[in-house]
């Protein structure tokens, strides 16, 4: 006779329970693989600026530059004055890893230079905020306060002429009415009237805006009373030597630059002052990753009768600018 195999219910229900507790419960688990639940719904931290130092200010420009910058530095005749001419002085600031600055000043027989550099590192204490997009909007509101257009809005004073120019045509039925003598002469005539959004006052817009604010100053002084906006004749001796009281040469207006660190601007200001006659002052500003950078040289002549030359200044100015940039990516 064969024998039946016997199992016993209370052996069946051991091995249960440990295969049980061999096997863990994964939704118990604090290892990786726990995290990617937890971080798949959260918020990204926006990046950290480029940049988490800043350079020594006083050390940044060479000598050379201070040499162009500043005429009569290397005609200091007593040598510890020259060499603390050199050196510069450092700006006071609270916070040498956020704000550095240094600035000199040289006085001679012809004129009285300044110089400022200053650098600003940007940190932003928004996590959904990028210390970048932060030194952005530092960068637009310096470049707002100088009254500097910005780009698009340059692009977009450049093309209202356009439809100012197609009212003249108004009931064209082609282009032969448009392009006739009458046509010609209307448009002639409008373009010789000021107003907005007529051309002539769209291209002189960035120069005027600047003229009157620095020609503002100088009138307030009591000097160019005998101003006249546009008169070429004035008892002023330097009145229309630099394109008007307080005006930039054509071409040399403040203006945005394209060619200097994520971007930059150029600002030109020619200030009267009745008692020390007329000072010009170039700052360059422009961005790097989340550092503001910021050149302001300053010319005052010692004759009231001279005006500083605007693309002397500007050039040494932006010259400066593009070795700090360098300083950056070096």
């Amino acid at each position: 006779m064969q024998r039946r195999k016997v199992y016993a219910p209370g052996a069946a229900a051991l091995l249960v329970a440990l295969l049980a507790g061999c096997t863990g419960d994964p939704g118990s688990d604090d290892g990786g693989d726990g995290k990617s639940g937890d971080t798949a719904g959260a918020t990204a931290a926006a990046e950290p600026g480029r940049y988490r130092t800043l350079p020594e200010a006083c050390g940044t420009v060479d000598r050379s530059a201070l040499d162009a910058m500043l005429p009569g530095i290397a005609d200091v005749e007593d040598p510890g004055q020259r060499e603390k001419a050199y050196e510069g002085a450092a700006t006071v600031t609270y916070d040498t890893d956020r704000r550095v600055g240094c600035r000199w000043k040289v006085g001679s027989a012809d004129a009285t230079h300044h110089l400022l550099v200053d650098f600003e590192r940007v940190v932003s204490y928004d996590g959904a905020v990028s210390d970048d997009a932060r030194a952005q909007e530092v960068y637009r509101t310096k470049l707002r306060e100088a009254g500097v257009p910005e780009p698009s809005d340059a692009e977009s004073e450049s093309e209202e002429p356009e439809p100012e120019g197609s009212e003249g045509s108004e009931g064209s039925e082609g282009p032969e009415k448009s392009q006739g003598p009458e046509t010609s002469k209307e448009k002639g005539s409008e373009g010789s009237e000021p107003g907005p959004g007529k051309s002539s006052g769209a291209a002189a817009k960035p120069q005027g805006g600047k003229a009157a604010k620095a020609g503002a100053a100088g009138r307030g002084d009591g000097a160019g009373s005998a101003d006249d906006g546009d008169a070429t004749g004035s008892a002023d001796p330097t009145e229309g030597a630099d394109g008007g009281a307080g005006a930039t040469p054509a071409g040399l207006e403040p203006r945005s630059l394209d060619d200097l660190g994520d971007e930059a601007f150029l600002d030109d200001v020619l200030t009267t002052a009745a008692s020390a006659g007329r000072h010009r002052t170039v700052t360059v500003v422009f961005r790097t990753s989340n550092v503001v950078v910021t050149v302001e040289y300053d010319e005052q002549p010692a004759r009231r009768t001279e005006v500083p030359d605007s693309k002397e200044m500007q050039d040494n100015a932006r010259e400066l600018a593009e070795n700090l940039v360098d300083e950056f990516d070096g």
